[in-house]
């Protein structure tokens, strides 16, 4: 394929832009402008010519750095690049700064896999200074790849002013948030049943926990506990967690159930579970037999025997307790109880005097890595999730395993380290949020959500079950918790600065990580010595949630308010950070601020594979992004995602084919537009001697005097579009935004530049000519800004393209015109709509689209001319709108004739009514045969009827007591008798097309198939309309049709072409060095020789 942008690449030359070629290389035509975006360097240039605007304020959601950005990461940057690309050309200044996600698991993880690091007692013989300086080396291993990418897909954002959480200045801004809500009551440090990440060896967040389930095998164990009263009689319990039953101390029942107790025929013991669960332990009815029945209250109190000897000696433990959540649908109806592995055994413990906050007993057996204590000597030492069969070996060894399977279920896995979570109780610092979950709420009721369901359903119910926010994490590489503490626990400071450090202890220091503070002590003021910072670090989740106020700094720098920054105007990320980002934002700044930290977020959904599987690395399903960007360019990946419903919270299957398709289908039938404009401007030079400059108030004045209609219709067209793309991106629908653009480009391709194409090339009159390419340059140029948001690349480049045509005063040396992306957004002028027109060419693009229809369905070309075109419709002023256009009917068609008619009948078209199975099956039942047979005996009246009921009118007819929607039938038009007519029909139009042709008209068809032979091998030889060419010719047979009209119609076919059509036998020397081309192609059953010369 031939390079059609050509670029001077000198680093010292102006790259230039032009149009060489039928197609484009839209991958290096994008290099290309990345290149002259670097030239002018265009963000830095933009920024200075906004400085004075309104703001228009932008957070990022920082992404860490140590994975390489994936579809997910370019789906959200396209968003984000749009709608702040929008803000800048309605006139906003937008501040776009990257941001950096730095601490936290997912750096650690990588290090703790490098180093084969197993747990705390590893990084303490290395030293945290020694593993943090690890964590610090790798932390930005991506971010090269990063900023290409970024860079590559068109985006424009500020790297040089990045914010990174591992910043001091971050950091300390932090502390200072922290401070805040410590003094206003929100931390407190509380011991709770929390999820754990045994690969990670610290607590985690409940939103985090929910980030990664997976169905997983789990056994699944019923044990039995002896009553101590009478051994005989075994109440059974069930778990999928048999490593947490050494920790046992309680069973629970539900008070209100009705429990059983059973004789098991084969194994002749008595047990006690719910009624209810019987048959899930027992399949067959007659194995079992059911002794006595009661209330689970009646079995509360009653003592069981240990399972384990290890606590057996803990006074308050082993009986039987009453509570709510055990339900009726799984288990036995009997629930063990651990209390500090579980929240809800935890809860009821506590409240039932099992355990005690202040004085225990800690029933917590495992060590940081989920390893069993020597207080459990029998497994001591083993992994938990390891441990469960050797644990059920011990349970049958001592006959208290009633049975055993294994069960899939959905389970937690740690969203980093891929490694189950288990539920344990470890003592963390938490912020207060169960309290404020009705502020949370109505701050939430204040923004503004894309799509809304996604806020008011998904994130709405999570923030009405939040809990309060555990924000401390046993782990090295992150922010510390600046608390202060003495031995005793009873005084505690809260740092909140570094200057804040100084003064109380006495250093000064310039870093905030733990190998810098973790030394410092602070003298106490009551006598206790001093106080040591505690170990923990902030969970990432935290700082992440604190960004808006970190990234400037707040309150530290004053060199602007941070009023200019907050709340946001925009956020967006996707739909999975509802539990994450999203959530973290509005918790810190409800606590601080009592108001949402943004106004406006789109939620993206997400990119999957193309057989809707997770995208994966290993599985290598889906192509590499920068083979995207190579082969189809940048612009096609962004349009093709936000075309799609991934911009509406729903999933999408990522398919190639796709990205393809909006090349095909959209770019190139707009970049042919450009050509065809800039290929008549050079033709005009050529044959009239007149340089086209584009005068855009000459548009404006002329557009009342101008009596062309598709001129009127596309002008008009054009300012609809403006107010609806401005009416939606006010409301952020991009989904409803994309589409309409797409539909004005098919517009502007399909229909105006089609039926306009002799005006044009200046085959009507020369001012003729000069109004359509001022239209049409007007439309491109439009179209250019607009789209600019969207299609950053082939924006620009049409607008370079379009720039040599405008008046060189106002295109020369202004910064402001260097870039597209420095425009303003055209605004509408209603003086040009002309709804009357838009109504008239929408009723005749339909009728155009029927008679395509019809001679698709007849197998005639469209380059073979037909006698007559029939359009019958009952509403005599749509007709008349028909009328009004009734030129580009027979053009768009092709045939010579157009009848409009309000008679139906006069030309014999029935109607039939046919049932739409799909619907009406639904609702129809088994009367569905009964319904179908009465809709196809509907007569022409009857049908007539129902298609003159108004469109709010529902239902159209009831058929034996079944409401007739308009969804549940389709009718069917016929021509009753044989005839030269074929019909079809939609939205009240019934066309026919004669489809017989004359002598006549089958020899222009014949014309055609010998120009558009021609026309091929021209742009085959990349040839352009000004090139000084003959075409010689010859034909086999020569007895044929078409070598009868090459003969008889040469001067048609001379005018067509606008160059001369020779015989062959006239070239001397077929072996002329001027010889272009030369090609044999098929023509109907012939064969043409042609030959085209370059005249010297």
């Amino acid at each position: 394929m031939a390079t059609n942008t050509e670029t001077t690449a000198m680093a010292t030359a102006k790259i230039d832009f032009s149009v060489t070629g039928e197609t484009l290389q839209f991958g290096n035509n994008e290099k290309n402008i990345l290149a002259y975006w670097k030239q002018i360097n265009a963000f830095e240039t933009s920024n200075k010519l906004s400085k004075d605007r309104p703001k228009y304020t932008f957070y990022d959601g920082p992404p860490f750095a140590t994975g390489l950005p994936h579809y997910g990461h370019i789906l959200a940057g396209t968003i984000k690049d749009t709608v702040t690309r929008w803000a800048y050309q309605t006139g906003h200044h937008v501040e776009r700064r990257f941001g950096w996600d730095c601490h936290g698991l997912p750096v650690e993880y990588e290090i703790d896999k490098t180093l084969d690091i197993k747990g705390p007692e590893d990084v303490a013989k290395m030293g945290i200074a020694t593993y943090n300086n690890h964590c610090r080396q790798i932390v930005m291993r991506y971010a090269q790849e990063w900023e290409d990418i970024v860079d590559r897909m068109g985006r424009w954002i500020d790297f040089r002013r990045d914010y990174k959480t591992m910043y001091p200045w971050f950091m300390e801004s932090v502390w200072f948030i922290f401070k805040q809500l410590y003094e206003k009551g929100f931390v407190y440090r509380g011991f709770k049943v929390m999820p754990y990440s045994m690969g990670c060896c610290t607590p985690l967040s409940n939103f985090e926990a929910g980030q990664n389930y997976k169905d997983v095998d789990d056994p699944a164990v019923w044990v039995s506990f002896p009553l101590v009263d009478d051994p005989t009689v075994k109440l059974v319990a069930w778990t999928t967690t048999p490593w947490t039953l050494p920790s046992n101390l309680a069973l629970c029942v539900n008070s209100n159930s009705t429990y059983v107790k059973i004789l098991d025929k084969t194994k002749n013991e008595v047990f006690i579970l719910m009624e209810k669960r019987v048959s899930e332990l027992y399949k067959k009815p007659d194995s079992y037999q059911v002794l006595e029945s009661f209330k689970g209250s009646h079995l509360k109190g009653m003592h069981y025997t240990p399972l384990f000897p290890y606590f057996a000696d803990v006074k308050t433990a082993f009986h039987v307790l009453c509570d709510d959540y055990v339900t009726e649908d799984s288990g036995t109806g009997v629930v063990h109880q651990a209390p500090y592995f579980g929240e809800d055994d935890y809860r009821v413990c506590l409240a039932n005097g099992v355990i005690n906050k202040d004085t225990g007993p800690v029933i917590c057996p495992i060590d940081a890595q989920c390893r069993f204590t020597d207080e459990v000597k029998d497994f001591h030492g083993q992994d938990v999730k390891h441990a469960d069969k050797a644990i059920i070996k011990y349970l049958k060894e001592a006959k208290r395993l009633v049975h055993q399977s294994v069960m899939k279920h959905s389970y937690p896995f740690c969203w980093r380290s891929d490694t189950p979570l288990i539920y344990r109780a470890v003592p963390s610092w938490f912020i207060r949020v169960e309290g404020m979950v009705s502020r949370l709420l109505a701050n939430n009721s204040k923004t503004y959500w894309v799509p809304d369901f996604v806020k008011e359903k998904r994130f709405a119910n999570w923030l009405r079950d939040a809990r309060d926010w555990a924000i401390s994490r046993n782990r090295y590489w992150g922010n510390p918790i600046p608390l202060w503490v003495s031995d005793d626990g009873h005084e505690i400071v809260c740092v909140g600065s570094i200057e804040e450090l100084k003064q109380l202890s006495g250093v000064s220091v310039d870093d905030l990580h733990r190998e810098v503070v973790d030394e410092i002590t602070i003298p106490s003021r009551l006598g206790k010595g001093l106080l040591r910072r505690i170990p923990e670090v902030f969970d990432c989740w935290f700082e992440s949630g604190s960004m808006p106020y970190a990234q400037v700094h707040y309150p530290f720098d004053t060199r602007r308010t941070f009023t200019d920054t907050f709340p946001a105007d925009f956020i967006a990320e996707g739909i999975d950070q509802t539990r994450g980002w999203f959530y973290t934002l509005l918790v810190i700044s409800t606590a601080l601020f009592d108001q949402p930290p943004f106004k406006n977020l789109i939620v993206n959904g997400i990119v999957l594979a193309s057989n809707g599987e997770k995208m994966s690395k290993r599985k290598k399903n889906y192509p590499d992004p920068t083979k995207i960007f190579d082969e189809y360019g940048a612009d096609a990946l962004r349009l093709y995602l936000i075309t799609s419903p991934v911009v509406r919270g729903e999933s999408l299957k990522f398919k190639e084919e796709g990205v393809r398709d909006i090349l095909k289908d959209v770019f190139l039938p707009w970049y042919n537009a450009l050509r065809l404009l800039i290929q008549s401007c050079d033709q005009l030079k050529i044959d009239k001697k007149v340089n086209f400059i584009y005068d855009e108030k000459r548009l404006y004045s002329s557009m009342s005097s101008n009596t062309n209609v598709m001129d009127t219709w596309i002008v008009s067209y054009t300012q609809t579009l403006l107010d609806f793309v401005k009416q939606e991106m006010d409301a952020y629908r991009l989904y409803t935004v994309v589409p309409r653009l797409v539909k004005y480009i098919d517009m502007l391709t399909n229909w105006y530049v089609k039926l306009n194409k002799k005006r044009f090339k200046g085959e009507t009159t020369l001012e003729d000519c000069l109004v359509s390419l001022n239209v049409l340059c007007y439309i491109l140029l439009t179209m250019a800004k607009l789209m600019a948001p969207f299609t950053p690349f082939l924006a620009e480049y049409m607008y370079q393209i379009l720039r040599k045509l405008m008046p060189q005063s106002s295109s020369s040396s202004s910064e402001q015109e260097l870039s597209v992306h420095f425009q303003m957004i055209p605004k509408s002028h209603h003086s040009l709509v002309n709804k009357n027109i838009e109504r008239s060419v929408a009723a005749v693009q339909t009728v155009i689209g029927l008679g395509r229809v019809v001679r698709e369905r007849k197998v005639v070309p469209m380059k073979y001319p037909l006698p007559e075109f029939v359009v019958i419709h009952k509403d005599p002023s749509v007709l008349k709108d028909v009328e009004s256009l009734e030129d580009f009917v027979r053009e768009g068609l092709n045939v010579r004739k157009v009848t409009l008619s309000q008679d139906r009948e006069l030309y014999g078209v029935e109607m039939r009514a046919e049932p739409n199975y799909p619907t009406l099956g639904k609702k129809a039942g088994a009367k569905v045969k009964l319904i179908t047979q009465q809709i196809r005996d509907m007569s022409d009246a009857d049908i007539e009827k129902l298609l003159s009921k108004g469109q709010d009118e529902s239902p159209l007819t009831t058929i034996d007591e079944v409401p007739i929607e308009s969804e549940d039938i389709h009718i069917v038009y016929r021509v009753a008798k044989q005839t030269q007519y074929e019909a079809t029909a939609e939205q009240g139009f019934v066309v026919l097309l004669d489809y017989t042709a004359d002598a006549s008209l089958k020899d222009e068809g014949l014309i055609h198939e010998i120009t558009s032979r021609v026309q091929k091998l021209r742009k085959e030889a990349k040839l352009i309309p000004s090139d000084d060419i003959t075409v010689y010719y010859s034909i086999e047979p020569q007895t044929s049709e078409i070598a009868r009209v090459a003969s008889e119609q040469r001067e048609e076919i001379e005018a067509i072409l606008k160059k001369p059509f020779v015989p062959l036998s006239n070239l001397k020397n077929k072996e002329n060095s001027n010889v272009v081309i030369n090609k044999k192609l098929p023509v109907k059953d012939c064969e043409i020789d042609l030959v085209i010369i370059r005249n010297a």
